[in-house]
């Protein structure tokens, strides 16, 4: 759809709308929910002997791990490198309207979630799509959209965990001599010993996920937040220009309104791949959680386009504007976590190793989040017999590891196809029973402060 001489991806217009209309249809859930969200991560709502498999923290961590990954890296520094500065600030506008259409698909994941005969839980889009419009009235529609999005989840993991085993390795060969050097040419070597250690988790299934997500989630982001600080304070000077660099060439970048629709595109479509909301992926791992309030996951998901973007993705962003020139960036050039790793080297020469093993642990997260995103899809069309998850698994973790070998730009495309078509077939759902979960909310609200008073 071209406008002002940019071409504009229709699902990139889908999202932003989609994310908007909830914002204001739940009347400003991402900003009023936000206290009581962190209350519910706390665990001061909870009340003992919920159903699930998780905990509020552990689904969230899950979650987190799937989003807070190599693309809080590299995407932001794709971002920047092809729009400039006020790309950076679109990501945080996208983050922001994210939170609610992340609400209303979680909420939704837990309350018409699965439980399989082995007792394990399976929700997701796919669930909500066929029994939520069922009730509504359009079964045929239902089932249809989630076959649908049953496939794309499932090849759209595959791209994601090849995207992430991709970038992880590409970052091992930036900081031990580049492409002459002796691992740039042992791709495989690298990608077998991911693909190991990602099977002997999510070979577990999702509780040894949680567990795994649990510890390692809170690690990797404390060491990427405080060296990202660190690099943002060593630039202390360039701060207000970058600052006002990212804020003016939001919407005043060269080409006019060609330039400014191209920069507000590139920062939500980046956005969209990082955090996910409009997506539906996290309300897999949100329906594993141990509640009996299906709103209380909504609360907990919020929170993920808050760390991911708002947080994790802004420190990326100042990384990068305050640590390179303006010349640098704008370009043109597709750079991925190499651009962020030559900002974290000009502060300290030996930041780009920390930033390997960061990659490395935001790659392995969010490749056995993802799998378990997959898993679902193939459980819903295939059943939940151990055949059906041993299969998967395997086949996932060879993906990942031809990864490793592949082109960032060839891989970019298919996760883009993928992850995006997954959005059609979320939104359309949600619009259908976004009067349902308004009403549900309400009732929630009720109850939250008929609790209090009592």
């Amino acid at each position: 759809m071209p406008v002002g001489g940019v071409e504009i991806p229709l699902i990139v217009v889908w999202l932003i709308v989609g994310a908007a209309f909830f914002t204001v249809y739940l009347r400003g859930i991402n900003l009023r929910g936000f206290g009581h969200a962190l209350r519910i991560v706390a665990g001061r709502e909870d009340e003992g002997g919920e159903p699930g498999e998780v905990s509020h923290f552990q689904a969230l961590t899950t979650a987190v791990s799937g989003t807070i990954g190599v693309g809080n890296i590299a995407h932001v520094a794709v971002a920047v490198s092809i729009g400039g500065a006020g790309a950076a600030f679109w990501l945080v506008v996208a983050g922001f309207l994210g939170m609610a259409s992340k609400f209303a698909e979680c909420t939704l994941g837990v309350k018409y979630r699965r439980e399989n005969p082995d007792g394990s839980v399976s929700g997701g889009p796919m669930f909500f799509l066929d029994a939520g419009l069922a009730e509504r009235g359009w079964p045929r529609l239902g089932r249809g959209l989630a076959l649908y999005y049953a496939i794309c989840v499932l090849l759209g993991s595959v791209g994601v965990g090849m995207f992430q085993s991709n970038q992880a390795f590409a970052q091992l060969v930036e900081v031990t001599g580049g492409p002459a050097s002796f691992v740039a040419e042992r791709g495989w070597l690298f990608g077998t010993v991911l693909a190991l250690s990602v099977a002997a988790v999510i070979l577990g299934g999702i509780r040894v996920i949680a567990r795994v997500t649990q510890a390692i989630v809170p690690v990797m982001a404390g060491l990427y937040i405080s060296t990202g600080l660190f690099v943002i304070a060593y630039h202390y000077d360039r701060l207000p220009d970058a600052l006002l660099r990212i804020v003016t060439q939001a919407f005043t970048p060269e080409g006019a309104v060609g330039g400014v629709l191209g920069v507000v595109v590139l920062g939500f479509r980046r956005a969209a791949f990082s955090n996910e909301a409009g997506i539906g992926s996290s309300s897999i791992a949100h329906a594993a959680a141990r509640t009996r309030e299906p709103l209380t996951q909504g609360f907990v998901a919020m929170l993920e386009p808050f760390l991911d973007t708002v947080v994790v993705c802004s420190i990326t962003a100042l990384v990068i504007t305050t640590g390179l020139e303006p010349s640098e960036l704008g370009t043109g050039a597709v750079s991925g976590v190499e651009l962020t790793s030559q900002a974290f080297e000009r502060v300290v020469s030996w930041f780009p190793p920390v930033l390997s093993v960061v990659v490395l642990l935001f790659a392995y997260s969010t490749l056995i989040s993802w799998s378990y995103y997959g898993l679902a899809g193939c459980i819903y069309l295939l059943g939940p017999s151990r055949g059906v998850r041993i299969g998967f698994n395997l086949f996932y973790c060879f993906c990942a590891m031809v990864g490793c070998a592949t082109t960032l730009s060839a891989i970019l495309d298919f996760s883009d196809a993928m992850i995006f078509a997954m959005a059609f077939a979320n939104l359309i759902g949600l619009y259908f029973l976004a009067p349902s979960l308004r009403t549900d909310l309400d009732a929630y609200w009720a109850r939250v402060r008929a609790r209090r008073d009592a």
